[in-house]
């Protein structure tokens, strides 16, 4: 490949000297003159009916300046369904629904107030199980629906099961389960809803989507009598995301609520606690899985089906399914599919969008059940992924197109740094795994647009300023947006202001979700760098007596690339721009939408313009006395096109493999009844620094054609593969598989327990 001055170079994040200094910003630190603080009363039952709300008390007391409740705003709900109003009357269906919200002069005089409001309700029966309310006469949770499995139908069908699974010389089947797990985003949540004099709202967030959320508002300012007015959204420094913002929640339209009411700039602001059991985690699962495959070991068929646990309303997170096809699908070469999924509703809270997006619990059932018919086969399980291992220039049974694909060099490179011909069932008590992914790396039609927009001015001295929609969440998009411009404008990257967080300033964009960043923002920076260089070269070419294809910039300086010799300084020629014939101001937009495509009615498509690749490796050891797992060594092998800043992707992949551990041995959201037990950070089992086992990220390039520079999105792969790579190593090393996640010592000890009663008993390897 070719070297850059820029892009491929280990820079800094831009905006860390900001955070390590405590000079940045974020919604915990905003405060505007005149600020009321909302705080929310939330449900004492997972399922009842609201009888009475008695706030007379709260109103009278010093400091409250508004009370609601869902009966005294406008009817109003919002999510995917439009199932959910921000305040519930008549009747609850979780723990976390909001009753009533305050706003008053302190947060300690709001929740006071909270503690003043009386609330009447009848307990019902909670439906805590999505098998239990697909049963027949399970009472129906939301009223006019017939059931409670969401009406969309998730389910795709490619080739010929029936037929692939009597031509299979070999056949497993087997059943998985994934738990509730959040996000565990050091910034809580919040918001500041203020408006104007003229009904104009501007709404300071965290929000991943400031443009679909300013729809959002709108339409809910519609409704509540506020038209044709204008919404703002700027956001504030964000400390995580990880898809917990991909979707407007409850408490924001209870700002713009009392803001209305109190005609003052009302800031919502969650606790810890809060932000556990009122904002949404990924979803829960239990997955059936079966495969197939010839003697040689190609692949024939998969089928699976799939029940999640919806909870009590519908987010855009409850659409997991819909990528969850993509696995399922597309991860190595398996001709035949057939998937069938449900989502049903609980009185368990609801899902949002989580780091990978259904990915990870699909792949953790597709790459444990590999192992298992490898193992059935005789084979080994790093022989049978090479066999089916996807490829370059292949159309999938989902029709996706591959272009770069580097999955073969993934798992080669994983298979020698872990010594896995000389580990691999070896050493009891020890032992390796591996397993795969495929994610989308060229964004991701989900919406009707997938696009982003980017205009860059530079100033007389060379400076430029980059406005785009792209947000940055901690990702680094920041930093590849300036490479991205300084390498084609010929700048230090130190020199590019990147302005990203105002809807008022910056063009649009649909979001920062599916990975798409890097690939989507960076080519939209790509063109309008281009348009702008183009501008540059044609005012230069004046000067040099060059033609503009025959000029560069490099370091600031613009010259012939026939003569260099022949050459004027950048800023100069900016500066003349202002007197030439007619005058010039050197501006450039450029709106960059991928070439995917939204899926037909049969869920098939090709999703993205490329897609990423990659496996992880685990060597791990395993206590028999106390089932403890300690990972000895982590690969992860990821193919990333072309790395714009190995620095930051490396991070990336650290950051990705860490959130996989703990999902794949501690973390776990204990809800009983559905109440949440563990909404802190004690009791919820997040990893620590000291908890980081030996990480060794391996870049594998293939530089994608449609790519800016090569590039393809990497921030979601790093946790996809982890969870079943640990239990395949688990099950090397003690001979035990759990099918459940997290795999816990007490889940391990009771497993060896079994096993050695089987073997006293002569059953085992039955």
């Amino acid at each position: 490949m070719d070297n850059f001055p820029v892009v491929g170079q280990r820079i800094p994040k831009r905006d860390a000297p900001q955070k390590v200094t405590g000079s940045a910003i974020y919604i915990q630190d905003l405060k505007i003159p005149g600020m009321l603080y909302g705080k929310i009363l939330y449900s004492k039952y997972p399922h009842a009916r609201i009888l009475a709300i008695d706030t007379s008390r709260a109103e009278q007391l010093p400091g409250v300046k508004a009370v609601i409740t869902g009966y005294n705003i406008p009817p109003f709900k919002f999510g995917f369904f439009k199932d959910n109003p921000p305040l519930k009357s008549g009747k609850v269906l979780s723990m976390r629904d909001e009753v009533a919200a305050v706003a008053a002069t302190s947060p300690e005089i709001a929740e006071e107030a909270l503690e003043m409001i009386q609330v009447e309700y009848e307990e019902l029966p909670g439906i805590f199980d999505p098998i239990q309310a697909m049963q027949e006469g399970a009472p129906i949770l939301h009223e006019g629906l017939k059931s409670n499995v969401l009406k969309l139908p998730w389910r795709l069908i490619c080739g010929d099961v029936d037929t692939a699974k009597k031509e299979s010389h070999c056949i497993v089947e087997d059943t998985f389960s994934t738990q509730w797990v959040t996000h565990c985003c050091l910034g809580t949540s919040g918001c500041v809803a203020s408006f104007d004099i003229n009904n104009n709202l501007t709404m300071y967030s965290n929000t991943q989507i400031p443009y679909l959320a300013q729809r959002d508002y709108i339409d809910a300012l519609n409704v509540f009598g506020i038209k044709n007015r204008k919404v703002r959204v700027i956001q504030c420094i964000i400390g995580g995301g990880f898809g917990s913002k991909l979707d407007t929640y409850a408490y924001e339209y209870i700002a713009i609520l009392l803001a209305l009411k109190t005609r003052k700039p009302v800031k919502v602001l969650f606790t810890r606690e809060e932000e556990f059991i009122a904002t949404s985690p990924r979803q829960s699962t239990i997955t059936k899985i079966s495969h197939g495959c010839t003697k040689e070991g190609k692949l024939l068929f998969r089928e699976m089906e799939m029940i999640l646990d919806n909870g009590a309303y519908t987010s855009w997170g409850a659409t997991t399914p819909s990528v969850m096809m993509m696995p399922i699908s597309s991860l190595y070469k398996v001709p035949n599919v057939k998937y069938i999924a449900k989502c049903v509703y609980t009185n368990n809270t609801y899902s949002q969008a989580m780091r990978g997006y259904g990915n990870p619990q699909a792949t953790f059932a597709i790459e444990s059940s590999l192992d298992q018919l490898a193992e059935k086969m005789g084979m080994d399980s790093y022989e049978l992924r090479l066999i089916n291992a996807n490829e370059p220039g292949e159309i999938t049974p989902q029709n996706f197109k591959v272009t770069s694909c580097g999955m073969k060099e993934c798992i080669e490179e994983v298979a020698k740094r872990i010594d896995w011909k000389g580990k691999r069932g070896k050493d009891k008590g020890r032992g390796v795994g591996m397993a795969s992914l495929i994610h989308v790396g060229g964004g991701a039609r989900v919406y009707k647009s997938d696009g982003c927009g980017t205009i860059i001015k530079i100033d007389d001295y060379g400076k430029v300023d980059v406005f785009t929609g792209a947000s940055e969440i901690g990702q680094g998009s920041e930093t590849v947006i300036a490479q991205i411009v300084a390498e084609v404008l010929g700048v230090n990257v130190e020199d590019v202001n990147v302005i990203n967080n105002d809807t008022d300033v910056c063009p649009w964009d649909v979001g920062v979700h599916a990975s798409r960043t890097t690939f989507v923002a960076g080519n939209s920076a790509l063109g309008a760098a281009k348009k702008i260089k183009e501008q540059i070269l044609e005012i230069a070419s004046k000067s040099i007596g060059e033609a503009p294809e025959h000029l560069d910039i490099q370091k600031g300086l613009i010259f012939s690339t026939k003569d260099k010799e022949k050459n004027t300084p950048l800023g100069k020629v900016l500066r003349n721009a202002h007197y030439s014939t007619g005058g010039k101001m050197l501006m450039a937009e450029y709106f960059y939408d991928p070439a995917n495509e939204n899926f037909d009615k049969d869920f098939k498509g090709n999703l993205s313009v490329s897609y990423a690749y990659g496996t992880h490796g685990v060597e791990v050891e395993v206590d028999r006395d106390t089932g403890r797992v300690t990972i000895l060594k982590y690969i992860a092998a990821h193919d990333v096109g072309r790395a714009i800043n190995p620095m930051m992707l490396e991070g990336q992949i650290y950051g990705g493999g860490l959130m996989g551990i703990g999902y794949a041995l501690s973390e776990n959201m204990n809800f009983r009844e559905g109440r949440l037990m563990n909404p802190n950070f004690l009791d919820y089992k997040m990893l620590t620094a000291k908890d980081v086992p030996p990480v060794e990220p391996v870049i594998v390039e293939t530089n994608d054609k449609d790519g800016p520079f090569g590039a393809k999105g990497i921030g979601e792969p790093g946790l996809v593969p982890t969870a079943p790579a640990i239990a395949n190593a688990i099950y090397d090393a003690v001979g035990i598989r759990i099918k459940d996640l997290p795999i816990t010592p007490e889940k391990i000890l009771k497993a060896l327990k079994e096993k050695e009663k089987r073997g006293q008993s002569g059953e085992e390897g039955k």
